[in-house]
């Protein structure tokens, strides 16, 4: 756990530190990008060897496939609280991507000049569902079911071998994935990005993974759409005199038991004392949870206490932080959010707690990391889109505007995209 404090000689020095976290390791990449070739160069044969190697799972090439039938079953051996709860997150995250689905627009701009904008459902997709040590049944709703709610017609939903818990299978089946393949990894991501044999490629990979995960979406980007690139989970906390010591340690907490170690969860205060009431709450609440050893893994290294004189000054730290998940505990936190450059989701006041956000707020989860907020949006409906720009001119728009693109082919010395214009009015 790190203290770092306003005034203090070398407080830019420790933000610098701070800001500058990879989304993953180098030598993740090059691990991933050797995978990647295997499978580009054979197929079917390097996923049935990945697969026993990676994850231990003895697989042919028509095992890569769970039949639904077989995924009804074991999903039906969920209790009945368990599916009340995932159709309920699921139905408010589809009415959030319903009320965020773009919409086809043709306006007239100029006299005899139209143009919109057309957005098309993708056809097929694939969405991550990491298994490590935790089954994210969350993950499917907040990928697959958006998915479904934008119109998409073929949900893929790739995910390691082992990672058979009805509760994930349950989710799968509720939000509509089409194809379950029991593939991890990296060598999964290839196999939808790139196709095989029997694996149809798909147009866009989305949903979180580990470092490798990660790296292997960067280096097939442009063979597949994906989302964005996001390493460790984070959250960082905005809290002043009116915060909850509890509150803020829970909320910590909750990234800190994610899994890698390497995750970093932030409070920035403006109130000196509440640095030791948050520290003494973590060691408190750390001894009733149960992934104790993950979590003491990010308390010695991810853990990070900032002590800043104002809000506009706390509110400057969040935005060149740019972390993954912001909340903001504070007498009023509307007015602190408009400070706020940078940010995957922000989490307004002590009653809303990032994981309600995780799990059925409504807004995805899938959300940007390592600072990347900066650059990537989170997950929305428009990312399963097509976007298509329309144009439309009259003749006599065109009469008017044929100068300019005479004008423009001739400094740029292209003669026949002048001409395509002036052709017609001459």
């Amino acid at each position: 756990m790190k203290k770092i404090i306003y005034g203090s000689a070398d407080f830019d020095k420790q933000l610098q530190s701070l800001y500058d976290r990879p989304a993953f390791p180098p030598a993740a990449e090059e691990a991933a990008r050797q995978i990647i070739a295997g499978v580009k160069e054979r197929g079917n044969a390097a996923l049935t060897e990945y697969a026993e190697k990676f994850d231990h799972a003895k697989l042919t090439a028509d095992e890569f496939f769970m039949p639904l039938d077989q995924a009804k079953k074991i999903a039906s051996t969920l209790p009945a609280a368990d599916k009340r709860v995932i159709r309920q997150a699921l139905k408010q995250i589809t009415a959030f991507a319903k009320l965020t689905t773009p919409r086809n627009w043709m306006k007239t701009i100029r006299p005899g000049v139209k143009a919109g904008e057309k957005f098309t459902p993708m056809d097929r997709v694939g969405v991550y569902i990491p298994g490590g040590t935790a089954p994210l049944v969350s993950t499917v709703l907040h990928t697959a079911g958006i998915a479904r709610a934008a119109g998409v017609k073929e949900i893929v939903a790739i995910t390691p071998p082992g990672n058979m818990h009805p509760a994930v299978l349950y989710a799968m089946l509720q939000a509509g994935v089409t194809q379950i393949c029991r593939l991890g990894g990296v060598y999964g991501i290839a196999a939808l990005a790139l196709g095989t044999e029997t694996i149809q490629r798909v147009e866009k990979i989305c949903g979180p993974g580990n470092a490798y995960v990660t790296a292997a979406k960067k280096l097939l980007y442009g063979e597949v759409g994906i989302d964005l690139v996001a390493g460790p989970s984070e959250i960082l906390v905005i809290a002043d005199h009116t915060a909850e010591p509890r509150f803020i340690a829970a909320d910590l907490l909750s990234q800190a038991e994610h899994g890698s170690g390497l995750e970093h969860a932030v409070m920035v205060t403006t109130d000196k004392t509440l640095i030791d009431k948050v520290e003494k709450e973590l060691y408190i609440q750390r001894d009733t949870l149960k992934r104790q050893a993950t979590i003491d893994k990010v308390i010695a290294n991810g853990i990070f206490l900032i002590y800043a004189p104002d809000i506009k000054t706390a509110c400057a730290i969040a935005g060149d932080y740019a972390p993954e998940h912001l909340e903001i505990h504070t007498e009023n936190p509307e007015a602190a959010a408009k400070l706020i450059t940078a940010a995957g989701a922000i989490f307004l006041g002590q009653w809303t707690p990032e994981p309600i956000g995780d799990f059925c707020a409504g807004p995805s989860h899938v959300l940007p990391t390592a600072g990347s907020a900066k650059r990537f949006n989170g997950l929305e409906t428009v990312s399963f889109f097509r976007r298509t720009s329309l144009i439309k001119y009259s003749e006599s728009a065109l009469k008017r505007e044929a100068e300019i693109a005479h004008r423009f082919g001739c400094m740029e010395q292209l003669d026949a995209h002048g001409r395509s214009a002036t052709i017609r009015v001459k």
